[in-house]
Formats: structure tokens, C-alpha cells, sequence
């Protein structure tokens, strides 16, 4: 049985790499992965109505999906039902929940949630403000292979001025990132008087793309 949901699961997500037509037959594949009650089955249902995949856009539909797998320990589950009630889209803008569910995530491995957990102690949402934290956060994020936690584990860096330090990470980001993450990139570091930090902005506006 695992092997069959693991190649429904690759099925939907061949049809979602694909886009436009393919889309509905991705929800397809995932609607019958998880009637097994598969965790990560029912994540992606929710995936597909947050993003409108498929599907129209309900971001409250998206959160029951999100919860039901959460409840059965899925750690990309808890993530995304920890950005919604971060943004307070399709549930209640919620910090606190929003910060449990994210520490619940990093738990189990989910290194995009450390770099969230690592903004909320920059920032001071749920938690006091403490920038030990965020800092030794945004390292774990970065070196688990994150792209947003090797950006702010970077900017760390600059803000210490180490740039030397933080040019391999910004690198790395630039290698493992996605068209939104270099257009946020580019417009964080272009106006740096710094040339090597000037350069990696282009680099990652030419990433962006039009």
C-alpha cells in the first residue's frame, strides 16, 4: 500500500509541475492518495485549495485539510497552517498559534519553520524579541538548506559586517531559491554601497525573470 500512495503522490505532483490542463488531475491523484488517510495527501488537497490549484482558491478549505493532516503529524501540514494563521487567511490571524505551529514543524525536522520562528524572535511576534535566538535560528535554517534562512542568516552577517562571511550563504540562496524569494532578494540588497552584494542582486534579479 505505501508504495502505491507514493506513486499516486508523484502522479499529482508530475501533473502539477505541468500546470494549466494538468492541474485538476493533480487534485485528482491526491483526492484518492488520501483516502488511505495519508498525511501528506491530504496536505497537498490543502495546498491545492490555498493556491488554487485545480481548484478554486479557498483558503479556509485549505485549513481544514491542513489541520486534519497536522493532526496525524505531518510536519508540512503544521507549517502551512501556521502561515495561514501568520497571514490570517482562511483562519483567524493568530500569532501565537501561528508560532506554535511553526516550533511544532521545526520539531520534526522542517527547516522552513525555523527561519519563521527566527523572524517572530527578530520581530518580537508571540515571543519577547531576542536577536540570539533569531540569529542561532536563521544558522540552523540556512545550514539545513532553506533558502529564506541562508538570505537571513546572510543578513545577519552584513549587519555585523562580516560580508565575507555572509556572500557564500546569499550564494546559496541564489542556488536553491524561486522567482518571489530573488525578486525579494534584489530588492534587499541592490541599494548596499557594497559592489559583491550589488552584483548578487542582479544575479538575482536575472533569476526572477520578467
Amino acid at each position: 500500500m505505501p508504495d502505491i500512495i507514493d506513486a499516486q503522490l508523484a502522479l499529482g505532483q508530475l501533473c502539477l509541475d505541468r500546470g494549466g490542463a494538468d492541474l485538476p488531475q493533480a487534485i485528482g491523484w491526491f483526492r484518492i492518495a488520501a483516502r488511505s488517510g495519508d498525511a501528506r495527501a491530504i496536505n497537498m488537497l490543502g495546498r491545492c485549495h490555498e493556491r488554487g490549484w485545480g481548484v478554486p482558491a479557498d483558503p479556509a478549505m485549505a485549513a481544514a485539510y491542513y489541520r486534519k493532516a497536522a493532526e496525524r503529524g505531518d510536519a508540512w501540514a503544521l507549517f502551512n497552517l501556521g502561515d495561514l494563521h501568520c497571514r490570517g487567511e482562511g483562519v483567524e490571524a493568530d500569532d501565537e498559534a501561528a508560532y506554535r505551529l511553526y516550533a511544532a514543524a521545526a520539531g520534526k525536522g522542517h527547516v522552513k519553520a525555523l527561519n519563521m520562528l527566527g523572524l517572530f524572535h527578530e520581530c518580537g511576534r508571540a515571543v519577547p524579541a531576542d536577536a540570539a535566538a533569531a540569529r542561532s535560528l536563521f544558522k540552523a535554517a540556512a545550514e539545513g538548506g532553506d533558502c529564506w534562512g541562508q538570505f537571513n542568516h546572510g543578513r545577519m552577517l552584513v549587519l555585523d559586517g562580516a560580508i565575507d562571511r555572509a556572500l557564500p550563504w546569499f550564494r546559496r540562496a541564489l542556488g536553491s531559491g524561486f522567482p518571489d524569494f530573488f525578486r525579494s532578494m534584489a530588492a534587499a540588497l541592490a541599494e548596499h554601497p557594497d559592489p559583491d552584494l550589488q552584483a548578487l542582486a542582479r544575479q538575482a534579479s536575472v533569476l526572477a525573470g520578467p
